[in-house]
């Protein structure tokens, strides 16, 4: 298995994890959120957000230097985890999401929360494995230009703080 390298994102990462970020977003979403948020989510709209939040992203690099996946920590809240689909199965996705646990504690949290939409089982499952509960249903307010769009989503937690993280 090849080794990965977390560190946080630099500018220069930003187009690589869009291109993550938008393909992953489709594999997840697509006919599972309302279709006015997939109107919004295009390719270019994930390139603006890539580079706004280089601040909050951290990647997985392999060991040729290419970006494998990233995450997104924004206070308490896990906000994003991708790997590209080249990288899946190989133990980037459980490493991005181990940091992010404890970005959350070291922020002085005690418990980690993400959002999961209802048909994207196979990330629902990839958190049960990681030890996240699921807390049940709650309307997600995704953050759109000009304001949010209410997404039903499960929300997982984890207790991060005083478990060794």
């Amino acid at each position: 298995m090849p080794a990965y390298a977390i560190r946080p994102a630099r500018a220069e990462d930003a187009t690589t994890v869009a291109e993550i970020w938008t393909k992953g977003w489709a594999d997840g979403h697509l006919g599972n959120v309302p279709d006015e948020l997939v109107s919004v989510r295009t390719a270019e709209a994930f390139h603006q957000r890539a580079g706004e939040r280089v601040a909050e992203t951290t990647v997985a690099v392999s060991e040729s230097g290419e970006v494998a996946g990233f995450v997104m920590v924004v206070g308490d809240e896990v906000e994003q985890v991708y790997v590209a689909a080249a990288h899946r199965g190989g133990g980037v996705a459980a490493s991005l999401l181990a940091e992010a646990e404890r970005q959350v504690a070291v922020g002085g949290h005690d418990r980690a929360w993400l959002a999961v939409v209802d048909g994207n089982h196979r990330a629902r499952r990839f958190y049960e494995r990681c030890g996240w509960v699921d807390d049940g249903m709650f309307t997600y307010q995704a953050e759109v230009e000009g304001g949010t769009l209410s997404v039903p989503c499960h929300r997982y937690s984890k207790i991060v703080a005083g478990s060794g993280i």
